[in-house]
């Protein structure tokens, strides 16, 4: 019995010495180790003999298991370092060659400037509202005293896509909708980013979709000098604290008295330069207080509610704080542009 087990170990030794790879190597353990083995063919030969025998001869038994696993363990670990090697070999890395630059996406400056105008109100207790891009009939004009057959309704100036649908003109239909939605008519306090659109030929200085931030609050007693107050905190955090702003009559639909909102010229201060045309003041936005028809047409009494509202170009905002003279800057998707822009590159130089 111990010449069988003897002449089995060097059996599996000497299969072992010629094992090059995994497959080989758990091929040899399922023939010696298997069910059907020669180890279990020994185990069966047990029951021939006497007890003192079967002592003996189960203890040799199990000794040889162990040792056979024992060797093949020892192989597997040998071809796991030689397959790690050869991976090591084939993928090593020169760490002498020179490293590849690392390009970093940047933030679109209109982000930016819409981010910046956000922060801004958000401070100041403004709540950030977003509406929908096509828009009906009632919010984008009636709501907003727009009645039919009003200039500003023309086809040629509008994308409608039915009688009663267009693509906005305007983030006003927002201030309308919120107005709407707030059923116990309290006091509001918003602003509404979002894309506009218009029909216009493009050129440096208009686009056929552009963005807006309207702002609008309603509450008792709001009156011009809240408006004008919030206008200089605006002007002096975007354009440089020692702007002044002044306010122009001007007309729109929705706002009664409307005004024309100039800041004083970044450039040259207010002294008169080529940036301003020699005025020493440029315009920004449009904005006035809340016309009656608008509150009434929402639900608020225009006799114990009154409210202002403006209405800011990120675009035009964009061009005269850093300098861009054509508005398709910022839509050709052009990257020497976008990298001037590039807060993360800025940083690290």
């Amino acid at each position: 019995m111990n010449e069988k087990i003897n002449g089995l170990k060097q059996e599996v030794e000497q299969k072992l010495k010629n094992v090059s790879t995994m497959k080989e190597l758990n091929e040899v353990k399922t023939f010696y180790l298997g069910k059907k083995g020669p180890i279990s063919a020994l185990s069966s030969m047990m029951k021939d003999l006497s007890v003192e025998e079967k002592r003996e001869f189960g203890s040799a038994l199990n000794k040889l298991k162990q040792e056979v696993n024992l060797m093949m363990e020892e192989v597997r670990i040998r071809l796991e370092e030689e397959e790690l090697n050869r991976r090591l070999e084939k993928e090593k890395i020169d760490v002498t060659l020179p490293s590849t630059g690392v390009h970093f996406g940047s933030v679109h400056p209109l982000t930016q400037i819409i981010d910046e105008i956000e922060e801004l109100f958000v401070s100041m207790g403004y709540d950030v509202v977003e509406g929908p891009e096509v828009e009906t009939d009632l919010y984008n004009f009636e709501k907003l005293n727009l009645p039919k057959g009003h200039p500003a309704r023309d086809a040629q100036d509008s994308f409608y896509i039915t009688e009663e649908l267009l693509l906005r003109t305007q983030t006003s239909p927002v201030q309308a909708r919120t107005m709407d939605a707030n059923t116990e008519k309290t006091p509001i306090r918003v602003i509404c980013p979002g894309k506009v659109y218009r029909r216009d030929d493009d050129d440096a200085t208009h686009s056929h979709q552009f963005t807006q931030i309207e702002g609008l609050v309603i509450d008792k007693d709001i009156s011009l000098a809240d408006l004008k107050g919030t206008l200089e905190v605006f002007a002096r955090k975007v354009f440089g604290e020692d702007r002044e702003i002044r306010l122009r009559p001007s007309f729109f639909p929705f706002t009664e008295p409307s005004l024309e909102v100039d800041v004083s010229c970044m450039k040259c201060g207010g002294k008169g330069c080529s940036v301003c045309k020699g005025t020493g003041w440029i315009e920004i936005l449009g904005s006035g207080m809340v016309h009656p028809n608008v509150l009434r047409a929402c639900g608020y009494d225009p006799e114990k509610y009154t409210g202002f509202a403006f209405g800011i170009g990120p675009e035009r905002v964009a061009m005269l704080k850093y300098g861009i003279s054509d508005i398709r800057a910022f839509y050709t998707n052009d990257k020497r542009f976008l990298e001037d822009f590039n807060r993360v590159k800025g940083s690290e130089e």
